[in-house]
């Protein structure tokens, strides 16, 4: 089974549109992003005396002015390295250029740049929630940015002019990765020439999307389904261990009515890592039949990564959640309609898992570059995906299609009951579980 054939849904279809973490804006239309419940008011500082201090493990909200920048401070020890993202929330109908954006860098107190990443809107010029981080790396035998001490956080918008005036909102994230118990080697991985894996067949399960990275939707290895708005931007999660290899790729269905025209840019498929560091992109314009936007070839996860010289290798750097953050052009609507439309999301996982590099502490927060048997069941829980068919490796959800097996091999009479009480307990189990932490 492929993507759905059309838009609008189908009455069925349309009911899995906005998820409940969807707040709603007063014209009715989902807001642009659902911020984390309970993360603290912060105001930046217009410059290093004035840098307000986070705390890493800790959510922040606040804003990003249309020019100017805001100063953040991190107190941070000697051995750990650190991270933190920005999102940055334009209001919805707001005007954005091509190269519009939000830029991160940290600077030591001496103002030496330790890092700085930038992440744009690109061709489709459409508002959505976009993310940069930055990082202090903590590294054996570097001179620059090392050891304990004060360091800030710069946060900026980039080639503003040509778009709308206002503010944006924004969200931020801090996190610390402890050094290893033992030294390894400071090279990369040897780069292979590894073929674009075959995108996974099946037939699809519905999977709605969340509205931030905080209420992401858990999904393994599968095919997965759901409706998507013109302007709307759905967060998925999956659970990528050391060793792995992550692959997607987004489809759009052909759309219904009588439009017609080209839209540059509707859709992009975005790639996360557990820290929400921007790792690798993909997008495709949209002419009114079925597209698709697949991630490039990326290398099993691996702490060498992180000296690799190409971003999107260095970004693959641990274990843990990976966010695939979809979104629809707010100009399709213009010349196709409102929708929903059709959306597939193909998501493969490669390779085998393997132990960790042997952390000298905890990360803060806790089991942030690790995969635990809760976040597995979390994913399984989302449904078998299409994966019993797609002739894979399985993946992350090997655990779930055994369940199922071993209940339907119970048969007979009360089977399809038992199979709904075991998928319901393990679904609540799962839920109870992520709620805990």
């Amino acid at each position: 089974m492929g993507v759905l054939a059309a838009s609008p849904l189908p009455a069925a279809a349309a009911a899995d549109g906005p998820p409940a973490s969807y707040a709603l804006a007063a014209d009715g239309t989902p807001a642009p992003y659902a911020f984390t419940a309970g993360a603290l008011p912060v105001a930046g500082g217009a410059g290093p005396a004035d840098a307000v201090r986070l705390v890493p493990g800790r959510t922040y909200r606040g804003s990003l002015p249309h020019d100017g920048k805001q100063y953040y401070r991190l107190d941070l020890d000697a051995g750990s390295t650190a991270y933190i993202s920005a999102t940055a929330v334009p209001p919805s109908g707001a005007v954005v250029s091509a190269g519009d954006g939000v830029r991160v860098s940290v600077r030591d107190a001496d103002g030496t740049s330790c890092s700085f990443r930038a992440t744009r809107f690109g061709a489709g010029r459409s508002p959505h929630p976009i993310t940069a981080w930055g990082v202090r790396e903590s590294t054996p035998g570097a001179r620059l940015c090392q050891g304990a001490g004060a360091y800030y956080v710069v946060v900026e918008r980039l080639d503003a002019n040509g778009s709308s005036p206002g503010a944006w909102d924004l969200e931020l994230t801090t996190a610390t990765e402890p050094r290893l118990r033992h030294t390894t080697p400071t090279e990369a991985p040897e780069a292979t020439d590894t073929p674009s894996p075959a995108p996974m067949t099946g037939t699809p399960v519905r999977r709605a999307g969340g509205a931030g990275f905080a209420g992401a939707a858990a999904v393994g290895q599968g095919v997965w389904t759901t409706g998507i708005r013109p302007g709307q931007t759905l967060f998925y999660k999956v659970p990528v261990d050391w060793g792995r290899r992550l692959g997607a790729t987004a489809e759009l269905a052909a759309a219904g009515g009588t439009g017609s025209g080209y839209v540059t840019g509707a859709l992009s498929l975005s790639l996360y890592n557990p820290v929400r560091g921007y790792v690798t992109q993909a997008a495709t314009g949209y002419r009114g039949v079925r597209e698709s936007a697949a991630l490039e070839p990326l290398p099993p996860v691996a702490y060498a990564n992180r000296y690799a010289i190409p971003d999107q290798v260095a970004a693959t750097r641990f274990a843990g959640w990976y966010y695939l953050v979809v979104h629809l052009a707010a100009q399709t609507a213009d010349r196709f309609g409102p929708g929903p439309y059709g959306l597939t999301l193909r998501v493969r996982l490669s390779g085998t898992a393997r132990p960790g590099p042997g952390y000298a502490g905890a990360s803060v927060p806790r089991s942030l570059f690790e995969v635990t048997d809760e976040d597995r069941g979390e994913a399984a829980a989302a449904g078998a995906g299409g994966a019993a068919s797609a002739g894979g490796d399985g993946g992350g959800d090997g655990d779930g299609r055994r369940l199922l097996m071993t209940v339907l091999a119970a048969g007979g009479i009360g089977g399809g009951t038992a199979l709904l009480t075991v998928l319901g307990v393990w679904t609540v189990s799962a839920r109870r579980r992520a709620g805990a932490r």
